[in-house]
């Protein structure tokens, strides 16, 4: 067993790395300089905590959260680890206990806010503490153009280069224009070492669906998951306000939360999601990084995402435990104009915004796919994918048939109205609406009038939406929004290029079933029970329920059932320290009552050694009053049993020196009988 093997089973309860976490531990570990871009819930946390107890002095995580660093904060002590966070939300007396353990040379992990930097006695502070590793999250937060980005992560390359030390950064969502970006600004152009560990996240099903009611589509989906953790993504506060209203009147527990509230309001809802089971949160972006709850089972998006990158880094957010996720994404027409008038009318150059539009495109491919959605989210990616029968595309593949005469009539419209005008009244045109625009303007006289007719007006809207989806056409925001035509319309105005479109005129009504159950219908009784023990200890504690135990622990433990501290040791999550707090307790819920184990022996629960001093204490109660049984008792204590079991001494003489000779006299041999016979 290595170092960090040993550190991942006694501190953090595993048997085995995730796919990909060893390599990247062992390179952190080692001190190179690593950028590593993981799939959220990947564990990338565990890549520079496990590394930050392996290596000397401490560990700045820089974290763009406060709510974030105080979770991980928090499970890194139920675990045994001493960590600290400080920010500005720190108490005063919390703050002297994290000085005083820097002070004291015991602190090994040390959580900051990016903001902190701007303060001048930051630096003098860093280097007064002996910071032997700096540590970022949410790396991608270092892109100027990207969705996220933070200023103050831009003063994170020249700590490093002042410190001296290696830096390791972490983030889910870095295409390679963006990491490229993160490796010079972190990096100072470098050459750190790149893992790419993969962006798939299986667990999550994919969908999207055109919107038609979109509040009654919320309500149908959200239904259809009563009583499971989800968030619902809106664009604007005042509708989340109105969404969550319309969800409680539904019979969910819901709340909004946008950037509009006071920050109070706002750490309440954060606290409330973290600790409650089954709440529902109608949130902007705003409500983003800060989201570490490892069981939401589902994440709608109310309105189109800005980018593909905010797409995947927020649908990330379900299903990090690994358990069943699902998503669905509603977008319109509305949705694409007003993401286009907002990159034409940002402030940013115009490269930027042919990139910007390009990502927009992008998530619009995905939107309005033909074929598996993974297959084009991970392509975006890089990666190349199979059909993954978790998305709706693949669950009812979409009706399409050949688009190209009617876009070619819609193009037709657009020309001979010379771009001036909407999806709305060039339908009107398509269709020979007699309407006063119509009229007014002698578009009744146009070649293009009344030709659309073998379409229904809701079908012609979904023809605009998917040519707008294909970037064939664009909102012109100094034409208030008026259609005009791409480059890339002209090869299928000249009958040039064909093009496919999806029959679907309206959305789909959602048909899935309810979220998966996490355990079968027989272990369901008990692991209610036991999620009902962790959250009294959660409100004990004043923690995150899943700081106590994720989903996935308790999910073990209802369906292997351990009936003794041993078993209950090799439950994934169960690490060394939480056996010895909440054993006992959870053993209780499965069996009906509680195992007594002397702490010496409880250390040891559910490994080898632990067999070996059961072992060697049954020996030892066979002599403790020698061969004959007339000898005065003798008997060797818990620590030095368990010394014994772990350290495994191969002769006579290693027993000695354990034991000493009078204890050795008596059960040396029997002690090394034990021993040679162990497996």
């Amino acid at each position: 067993m290595t170092a960090a093997t040993g550190l991942l089973r006694d501190v953090f309860g595993f048997d085995a790395f995730r796919e990909g976490q060893e390599e990247i531990v062992q390179a952190v570990a080692a001190g190179e300089n690593v950028l590593a871009i993981m799939p959220t819930g990947g564990g990338k946390s565990l890549c520079y905590q496990l590394p930050a107890l392996m290596r000397q002095g401490v560990t700045v995580v820089i974290s763009p959260l406060i709510a974030l660093m105080r979770d991980q904060v928090r499970a890194l002590r139920e675990a045994g680890v001493e960590a600290g966070a400080l920010t500005s939300g720190n108490t005063p007396e919390e703050n002297d206990a994290v000085w005083q353990a820097l002070e004291a040379q015991r602190l090994k992990l040390l959580y900051i806010a990016p903001e902190r930097l701007a303060a001048g006695a930051a630096l003098g502070m860093l280097r007064r503490i002996g910071v032997g590793l700096i540590a970022v999250d949410e790396a991608h937060c270092v892109s100027q153009w990207g969705h996220d980005f933070r200023p103050d992560y831009l003063r994170i390359g020249e700590l490093r280069k002042t410190l001296g030390v290696p830096l390791a950064a972490f983030t889910a969502t870095a295409d390679q224009e963006t990491r490229d970006e993160i490796v010079e600004r972190l990096f100072d152009g470098g050459a750190p070492r790149i893992f790419l560990g993969g962006f798939d996240r299986p667990n999550i099903h994919l969908a999207f669906a055109a919107k038609e009611q979109p509040r009654r589509q919320i309500l149908a989906f959200a239904a259809a998951r009563r009583g499971q953790s989800g968030i619902v993504y809106c664009g604007t506060r005042a509708k989340t306000e109105a969404l969550a209203q319309a969800l409680r009147d539904d019979g969910h527990n819901a709340c909004a939360y946008h950037g509009g509230m006071e920050a109070e309001a706002r750490r309440e809802v954060e606290i409330r999601f973290s600790r409650e089971d089954g709440l529902v949160v109608v949130a902007t972006v705003a409500f983003g990084m800060g989201v570490d709850k490892p069981d939401i089972r589902w994440v709608a998006h109310a309105d189109l995402p800005k980018s593909i990158e905010a797409y995947y880094q927020e649908i990330g957010r379900g299903g990090r435990d690994g358990g069943p996720a699902d998503t669905l994404t509603l977008y319109g027409p509305d949705d694409i104009r007003l993401r286009r008038s907002q990159i034409d009318e940002g402030l940013a150059p115009p490269a930027r915004r042919m990139a910007d539009h390009a990502r927009l495109n992008a998530l619009l491919g995905l939107a309005e796919a033909l074929a598996c959605r993974r297959t084009a989210l991970l392509g975006y990616f890089g990666e190349t994918t199979g059909p993954c029968g978790n998305c709706d595309l693949c669950d009812s593949p979409p009706e399409v048939f050949d688009g190209t005469q009617a876009v070619r009539k819609a193009l037709s419209a657009i020309l001979r109205t010379e771009e001036w005008f909407g999806a709305g009244h060039l339908i009107d045109i398509l269709l020979g609406a007699d309407t006063p625009k119509i009229r007014e303007r002698g578009h009744d006289s146009l070649p293009t009038f009344g030709v659309g007719r073998d379409y229904s007006r809701a079908q012609w809207g979904a023809i605009f939406r998917q040519m707008m989806g294909h970037d064939l056409i664009r909102p012109n925001p100094e034409r208030h929004g008026a259609l005009t035509m791409t480059d890339a319309a002209l090869p299928i105005l000249r009958d040039q290029q064909k093009i496919t479109l999806r029959r679907d005129s309206v959305a789909r009504p959602d048909r899935r079933p309810a979220v998966k159950m996490l355990v079968n219908e027989e272990d369901a009784p008990l692991l209610s029970a036991l999620k009902a023990k962790r959250r009294a200890l959660a409100e004990a504690a004043s923690v995150p329920a899943y700081v106590i135990f994720t989903d996935r622990t308790l999910v073990e433990m209802a369906e292997t059932r351990p009936n003794t501290l041993d078993g209950m040791a090799r439950i994934g999550g169960v690490g060394a320290k939480k056996l010895e707090r909440y054993g006992a307790a959870f053993l209780e819920v499965i069996v009906g009552a509680a195992e007594a184990m002397h702490p010496a022996r409880l250390k040891l629960a559910g490994r080898d050694a632990g067999t070996l001093y059961d072992r060697l204490l049954q020996a030892q109660a066979d002599l403790m009053r020698g061969d004959r049984g007339l000898d005065k008792p003798m008997s060797c204590s818990s620590a030095l049993l368990a010394r014994v079991a772990q350290q495994r001494p191969a002769d006579m003489a290693g027993v000695e020196r354990l034991l000493g000779a009078r204890r050795a006299e008596r059960f040396g041999a029997a002690f090394l009988d034990v021993l040679h016979n162990a497996p």
